[in-house]
């Protein structure tokens, strides 16, 4: 499974740019969805993923997807796999049993003019990406829709290692990508600091995270629902990360070293850096 890109969602694209920018990762704009409501920005990594800064093109407006987490300012509420055949694959998952929508056509407009255009599976019964992910496949040439960003090599940024769900079960969530998938069980472990009980399927990009007792995790489970709470980045050399962008609360999850962004910094956001 390779992550093909993860969303964070605000209320305010240029605010949410900025926050990045005064990090020294200065977003591209990506242009208007198909929907004529959202507009986006990216940063690309050069593994080919990326993140995604989503929000309305007009504030105030009601988004067809992730409506509550742009309004409400929920930073990680998508992510996305990449697909090498999305019919095939959506046929797959619907004999597992996996509630599937799709394959349907999107595009956006670039600001060059250019049209970009891909295909989506919805999986589960939630918005795209809630928890299971969903899926995507270019119809038009990948390098249309994301490139290298300028500057994120440069700062030991190199690309997406995980996505970490919120979910107020991880027995039951766990079932459902065992169902979805065919992995084995994960590992788990508890981190205070989170607030939260984990679990990790080995090689794969997800990690589960239920919440212990009534804090932040909690909170967000009642605003928003079961989605992903916070997004791991790749890097070539964490202490570097660390000293660059002031990384704090340095904690090991399943034997990898991490440390995490201010939210402050990130228009609240939830990310951390890894080795």
């Amino acid at each position: 499974m390779k992550i093909d890109h993860v969303t964070l969602a605000g209320s305010d694209l240029h605010r949410m740019e900025r926050a990045f920018t005064d990090l020294g990762l200065k977003p591209e704009y990506g242009g208007l969805h198909s929907n004529g409501i959202t507009h986006m920005g990216l940063l690309g990594f050069e593994d080919g993923s990326y993140i995604e800064l989503i929000s309305t093109l007009q504030p105030g407006q009601r988004a067809p997807w992730w409506g509550n987490a742009i309004a409400g300012n929920a930073g990680p509420c998508a992510w996305a796999v990449l697909s090498g055949n999305i019919h095939s694959d959506t046929a797959r998952l619907a004999s597992a049993g996996v509630p599937v929508d799709g394959p349907h056509a999107m595009n956006r407009r670039r600001p060059d003019g250019r049209l970009v255009e891909w295909e989506l599976t919805y999986l589960g019964q939630h918005e795209p990406g809630a928890t299971l992910p969903f899926l995507i496949q270019d119809r038009s040439p990948r390098e249309w829709r994301v490139q290298p960003t300028p500057g994120l090599r440069e700062k030991g940024l190199t690309g997406l290692a995980a996505v970490v769900l919120a979910v107020r079960s991880i027995a039951a969530a766990s079932d459902l990508f065992r169902r979805a998938f065919g992995w084995p069980a994960p590992m788990t472990q508890v981190d205070r600091v989170f607030g939260a009980a984990l679990a990790h399927f080995p090689d794969t990009p997800v990690i589960l995270a239920a919440p212990q007792g009534t804090g932040w995790l909690t909170a967000r489970l009642d605003q928003f629902g079961e989605s992903p709470c916070a997004f791991l980045l790749k890097t070539t050399n964490l202490d570097e990360a660390i000293a660059t962008f002031g990384l704090m609360d340095e904690t090991i999850w399943f034997g990898r070293r991490l440390a995490w962004f201010d939210p402050r910094k990130v228009d609240g956001a939830r990310l951390a850096c890894t080795g």
